[in-house]
């Protein structure tokens, strides 16, 4: 006599609760994450005390070969007037200067001239001190 249990146990396993802890994840290290974009560019930025974090409208980078990028396309020191003023078309004019901290103030003063010009406020990246 074969007696057979009324209630079957199935085996198949439910994702969905699985998905939705993988999505609620997802949401929250996408929140958390800082939204800076890091200059891609090689330079040894001078350390400060108070360094801020602050968004980035348009990056301009002085290397320590005197070589000028925006937003990390290489431009010469006599086109970077045209390029900045062609980065702030429609955007809030906010400049921030990754200089090398072996490059003269000459160059930095240059590119900040140009943006006060362009009514740009210019903010000088830093790394923190130790």
């Amino acid at each position: 006599m074969k007696i057979e249990s009324k209630h079957k146990v199935d085996a198949a396993f439910s994702m969905s609760s699985m998905t939705d802890v993988i999505f609620l994840l997802l949401i929250f290290f996408m929140l958390t994450s800082s939204f800076i974009t890091p200059s891609g560019l090689p330079v040894n930025l001078p350390s400060s005390k108070s360094s801020s974090i602050i968004m980035q409208k348009v990056s301009v980078t002085i290397t320590k070969n005197l070589q000028y990028y925006v937003n990390d396309k290489k431009v010469s020191k006599n086109n970077l007037e045209m390029t900045l003023r062609s980065a702030f078309e429609g955007k809030e004019g906010l400049v921030v200067l990754h200089c090398d901290e072996t490059v003269p103030v000459e160059h930095l003063v240059h590119v900040a001239g140009i943006a006060t010009a362009l009514e740009a406020k210019v903010s000088i990246a830093t790394k923190p001190a130790r």
